[in-house]
C-alpha cells in the first residue's frame, strides 16, 4: 500500500467518523441550532465520553435561552455531575427571572444541591403558601396555653411564610417556624391578665409573636401570624378542665389538708409516747418509794439492836403513827360530806 493510499484511507476513516457522528446526534444538534442554543458535534461526543445525557442538556440549554438566561453546557454539566437536577435547577431561574427575583445559577444550583427543591422555593417566594400551628400531621390540631387568671385556652393559628431564597441554605425549615411560633403564642397568652383580654382582642397576641423575630435563621420570611380558632376549654361539655387555677388551688388545699392532718397524727402520736413514759415513770417512782418503805421496818430493827432506839422512843413513835392515821380518818370522812 502506497503513502497515497494511506492518506485516502485515513482521509475515509475521518469523514465516515464526521458521518457517523452527525447521525447519532443531527437531531439533536438541529434542535440546539433551530432554538438558537448553538453547541457543536464536538461538545454532544464528550457529553457521551463523559457519560452526560447530551438530549438532558441540550433541553435544559434551550429553556434558558428561550427565557433569556445565559447558561453555558459546561455549567450544565457540571452540576449534573455534581448530581444536582439542572432542568429543576433551570425552571426555577426562569420563574425567578419572570418575577423579578435575584437569584444567580450558583446559588441556585447550591440551593439544589443541599437538598432544598429550588424550584418550589421560589415558587413559595412568589406566593407565599400557609401553615398551619400545630401541625395536625403530628397529632396535635389546637395549642394548649393558660392565662395569668388560670383559663385554659385552645389555640390554632395559621402562619403565612415566605421563602428566604439567601437563607435557605443553611435556614431552620417549617417545623422549625411551627415551633417558634407555638411558642411565643402560649408565651404571649401566659402573660395576658385574663383569658378575656385573650377572646377579646386575639390579634394582639398574634401582633406580639409577629414582632418577636421568630423567623431569624430560618429558610422563611413571616409574612403573618392570624389567630383561627381561639376557645375555652371544657365549654363544650369536653372532660378537659376549664379552670386549671381553680384546680391547682383545689389540689394544693387537698395537699395541705393532707399535710395537715399528718403533722396532726405526728403530734397525738407523741403526745401518747410521752403520756405512756409518764405512767411508767410514776409506777418506776412508785416503786422506790415502796421499796424505800420496806427497808423502814428493817432500819428500827437495827437501831434497836444497837442501842441508838429505845423502847420508849419508838412506842412514842407508833403512837404519833396511829394518831396520824386517825386524823387522816377524821379529815377523809369530813370532805366525803362535803364532795356529794
Amino acid at each position: 500500500m502506497t503513502f497515497t493510499q494511506i492518506l485516502l484511507l485515513l482521509a475515509a476513516l475521518v469523514v465516515l467518523f464526521f458521518v457517523v457522528l452527525f447521525l447519532a446526534f443531527i437531531q439533536i444538534w438541529i434542535r440546539a441550532w433551530m432554538s438558537g442554543a448553538h453547541i457543536t458535534l464536538m461538545n454532544l461526543l464528550g457529553m457521551k465520553l463523559r457519560h452526560v445525557p447530551p438530549t438532558l442538556i441540550v433541553d435544559a440549554r434551550i429553556r434558558a435561552t428561550k427565557a433569556g438566561i445565559g447558561l453555558t453546557t459546561d455549567q450544565l454539566e457540571a452540576h449534573y455531575l455534581a448530581g444536582g437536577d439542572i432542568i429543576n435547577v433551570v425552571q426555577a431561574l426562569i420563574a425567578a427571572d419572570k418575577a423579578n427575583i435575584r437569584l444567580s445559577f450558583p446559588a441556585a444550583a447550591a440551593i439544589d444541591l443541599a437538598g432544598r427543591d429550588v424550584y418550589d422555593a421560589v415558587r413559595t417566594s412568589v406566593n407565599p403558601k400557609v401553615i398551619d400551628c400545630p401541625d395536625p400531621a403530628k397529632g396535635n390540631s389546637m395549642l394548649d396555653a393558660v392565662a395569668k387568671d388560670g383559663i385554659r385556652l385552645l389555640v390554632k393559628a395559621r402562619v403565612t411564610v415566605r421563602a428566604n431564597l439567601e437563607r435557605l441554605v443553611g435556614g431552620a425549615t417549617e417545623d422549625t417556624i411551627i415551633a417558634r411560633v407555638g411558642q411565643g403564642i402560649v408565651s404571649a397568652i401566659g402573660s395576658s391578665p385574663t383569658y378575656k383580654d385573650v377572646l377579646e382582642n386575639p390579634d394582639n397576641i398574634s401582633r406580639k409573636v409577629l414582632n418577636s423575630g421568630l423567623d431569624a435563621q430560618t429558610a422563611f420570611e413571616i409574612v403573618s401570624i392570624d389567630i383561627a380558632d381561639v376557645s375555652v376549654a371544657g365549654v363544650s361539655g369536653a372532660r378537659e378542665v376549664a379552670n386549671v387555677g381553680a384546680l391547682l388551688e383545689t389540689e394544693r388545699a387537698e395537699a395541705d389538708k393532707k399535710l395537715r392532718q399528718a403533722e396532726a397524727e405526728g403530734r397525738r402520736a407523741t403526745a401518747v409516747a410521752a403520756e405512756q413514759e409518764m405512767r411508767a415513770r410514776i409506777q418506776e417512782m412508785q416503786a422506790k418509794v415502796v421499796a424505800a418503805q420496806a427497808e423502814i421496818p428493817m432500819a428500827i430493827s437495827s437501831a434497836l439492836k444497837e442501842g441508838k432506839l429505845g423502847v420508849m422512843d419508838y412506842l412514842r413513835m407508833q403512837n404519833v403513827m396511829a394518831d396520824t392515821s386517825m386524823r387522816e380518818s377524821l379529815a377523809e370522812g369530813e370532805k366525803s360530806p362535803a364532795s356529794k
